[in-house]
């Protein structure tokens, strides 16, 4: 099939990846690509250059827009709105089998987009004003809707979801997460360093555990890494910066338990499969669809409460290291995510 995929434009879609949309947008492309699909990544021009790159806009919009990304900025809006309306049109007018929407733009959503080419839409955001009224208003037979897990599936739909809204979890390819058969002691943790990923819980949890702990990810909000987060570093708790690829994996596989420290209402937790891929058990708050996640790979308490989280880590680091594995085997794979999507593909078209 010919392909087109639009991706969300916050940042670029290249390693080390700025979040899991950027990692699962950028996973998609490479692994249709092997399967002998035509994919065009519609994408900022900085993107992996890998990829046949359309460009919407020229670079990612956090370098002109910094900062900008919830607080309703008009000059960013229209910026959006530019790139991705002319993108709209170019895959209109492109001869695509069929779009994949990875985007957070209402565009893609609108009828006359959907009837011009058979569209699947992945959601990876809690509902949100902005965006959840054309969502709804988008459903036709030629549109299907995904949502990463369950529990975000209702959220989206709080009464039951159309029949064209199904649940399609996020794949890895295990391979890329080498299991590692004995931990070191020590703790970790992998997110944006924003408040919502809650970093500081997962610091004062692991204080009061006794372990060691590194973080990793993008500063993406410095005065919270300056306020919360610098200030608690030092001793057993290390900023190991932003790593991506076989460097991370070889992180992540050496510890003896991750800690998942979500403070929103998690669509996926797609570090948590990465760490589980490597044996890792999971501590953790019971935001969104973490339950759903980690199951029988790790322990979960309420949000917030560092107190239970230690505890948490106590009761997580017995469960042993085949449980995360396997859970990520049976559940979480890369071509399980694949074969689902090419499933998608061919409903939308004969939908359509």
């Amino acid at each position: 099939m010919r392909i087109a995929l639009l991706a969300h434009l916050r940042h670029p879609i290249a390693p080390p990846f700025a979040g899991g949309l950027e990692a699962q947008t950028w996973s998609l492309a490479d692994g249709l690509t092997a399967r002998g699909h035509r994919v065009v990544l519609f994408a900022s021009g900085d993107s992996d250059p890998r990829f046949t790159l359309n460009p919407v806009i020229p670079v990612h919009h956090e370098r002109r827009f910094p900062g900008l990304e919830h607080r309703g900025d008009a000059g960013l809006t229209a910026h959006l709105d530019d790139g991705y309306a002319a993108a709209c049109a170019r895959i209109a007018a492109g001869g695509f089998d069929v779009l994949h929407n990875n985007s957070l733009s209402r565009l893609p959503l609108e009828p006359r987009a959907t009837a011009a080419t058979p569209t699947v839409t992945s959601l990876h955001v809690p509902p949100y004003d902005a965006l959840r009224w054309f969502v709804h208003a988008s459903v036709t037979p030629g549109h299907r809707i995904t949502a990463t897990s369950r529990a975000q599936l209702r959220a989206w739909w709080p009464d039951g979801a159309p029949a064209t809204a199904s649940v399609l979890h996020n794949g890895i390819d295990p391979a890329a997460w080498p299991y590692v058969a004995r931990g070191d002691g020590s703790a970790v943790w992998c997110a944006r360093l924003a408040p919502v990923k809650g970093a500081h819980h997962a610091i004062a949890a692991a204080r009061r555990a006794g372990l060691p702990l590194t973080l990793f990810g993008p500063v993406e909000e410095p005065d919270y890494f300056a306020a919360r987060i610098a200030p608690a570093l030092g001793g057993s708790i290390r900023y190991g910066g932003h790593l991506g690829g076989a460097a991370l994996a070889a992180e992540v596989g050496r510890a003896s338990v991750f800690l998942f420290t979500p403070c929103w209402d998690e669509p996926f937790g797609l570090a948590a499969v990465e760490a589980m891929a490597c044996g890792l058990p999971v501590a953790g708050f019971a935001m969104g669809a973490a339950p759903e996640v980690v199951g029988e790979a790790g322990r979960l308490v309420p949000c917030g409460d560092a107190d239970a989280l230690a505890g948490a880590i106590d009761a997580a680091r017995v469960i042993p290291r085949p449980i995360p594995r396997d859970r990520v085997l049976r559940l979480f794979t890369r071509d399980r995510w694949l074969d689902r999507c090419e499933a998608l593909y061919a409903q939308a078209r004969a939908g359509g």
